[in-house]
């Protein structure tokens, strides 16, 4: 029987009220299986990064149900949202948001420090190829270093599942395919739930599942029978 990391029950967001509110989601119906490398596909502005946002614990639905394993996230009180967010969830997102004062390997430890099982940060340095590196500052290192080491400060934690946000909008190819060479190592080593929004539709290609988004409902889902490596797809 398969486990779902995430079920979602008519998830609904909408910003404003009345003649200016935006439905950002409407009525979302979606299960994510456990151990799965996960593409949410689709314009700016589709409802991707909202949906991610909710079952991710930043966000709180207008209305609905999502659900991470048998916890309704919807019905958690902030301080356990806080706690969810902690024990379970890493993010990647586009722009790195590291500490530009902290050494790779301190900026790591920042994660390591507050977790409740945290693997070791030199092993997560390690993990995405920056063994080398640790000592160095964000300045001294690459765009595509930079985001390794916030995939390591992510991974860390030894997360349930990562959420990725366009972690390779501000990449080039080269460098974007090995960051996504470390995402899937990620799924595969520590057996993470990866979630992947994106609007490059040649990224579904090395998904376990893609989800199509458009005008804030879900309008198609294709399972890979075949999964491609991030040196097979088109930049």
């Amino acid at each position: 029987m398969t486990t779902n990391t995430f079920s979602t029950k008519g998830i609904t967001k909408v910003y404003g009220e009345g003649r200016s509110a935006v439905h950002a989601l409407r009525g979302v119906d979606l299960d994510i299986p456990e151990g799965e490398i996960v593409v949410l596909l689709g314009p700016s502005g589709s409802g991707k990064s909202t949906l991610l946002n909710i079952i991710g614990g930043l966000d709180r639905a207008t209305e609905g149900d999502a659900f991470f394993q048998d916890q309704n996230l919807s019905e958690m009180t902030d301080r356990q949202l806080t706690l969810y967010r902690r024990e379970h969830v890493g993010f990647v997102f586009q722009f790195y948001n590291l500490m530009p004062s902290l050494t790779a390997l301190e900026n790591v430890e920042l994660v390591t420090e507050i977790a409740r099982d945290p693997m070791e940060p030199e092993e997560a340095l390690a993990m995405v190829g920056l063994r080398e590196r640790v000592d160095h500052f964000p300045a001294q290192l690459s765009g595509g270093e930079q985001q390794r080491v916030a995939i390591a400060r992510a991974v860390a934690k030894n997360p349930t599942v990562l959420f990725c946000d366009e972690p390779t909008g501000a990449l080039d190819s080269t460098t974007g395919r090995a960051v996504l060479n470390v995402l899937r190592d990620v799924n595969e080593k520590l057996g993470a739930t990866v979630l992947i929004v994106t609007h490059a539709a040649s990224q579904a290609a090395m998904a376990d599942r893609v989800i199509h988004f458009a005008d804030g409902a879900i309008r198609e889902i294709v399972v890979n029978e075949k999964k491609l490596s991030p040196e097979e797809i088109d930049w």
